[in-house]
């Protein structure tokens, strides 16, 4: 995956570091170096995989600054009902279940509860069998979000 130079708090800036990028914040917008930060894609994991040593002012972070980062994006675990269109190196358009069981270790990913929006993502592997307390034939896969989504 193709990595990116973007800032990020002072107290974050370590290497392997993992990071949700939520949105760019309305504070942001007379920044003069908000492309840093606007670079990145909403919602998409990153991890810090290069610290650089510039330094700039931020009104957001706690410590009153930013690093320069080197970051590339970290594939995600999906879990999704399987079907032939479950398969590696596709993209899969997936949505939330609806499941109400709520004991159920999965509930979050099924219902895609920190996701505002359906998904489409590229599968990279997968990964096994979910055991679901409804019966249902689901699989964790990991990938990443697909180009023009999320």
């Amino acid at each position: 995956m193709a990595s990116k130079v973007t800032l990020i708090g002072l107290d974050q800036a370590e290497v392997g570091n993992v990071f949700r990028y939520v949105t760019p914040l309305q504070v942001c917008s007379d920044c003069k170096v908000k492309g840093a930060c606007f670079i990145l894609e909403k919602g998409k994991l990153y991890r810090v995989s290069q610290l650089r040593e510039k330094e700039h002012p931020c009104k957001v972070f706690n410590q009153d600054k930013v690093r320069v980062v080197t970051v590339e994006e970290v594939q995600e675990e999906f879990v999704v009902p399987y079907d032939k269109r479950v398969q590696e190196g596709s993209t899969l358009n997936i949505e939330g279940m609806g499941c109400d069981h709520i004991t159920c270790n999965f509930i979050e990913k099924c219902n895609l509860l920190h996701n505002k929006e359906d998904l489409k993502i590229k599968i990279s592997k997968i990964e096994r069998k979910a055991e679901c307390p409804k019966n249902y034939d689901m699989r964790i896969i990991s990938g990443t979000y697909a180009t023009g989504k999320k």
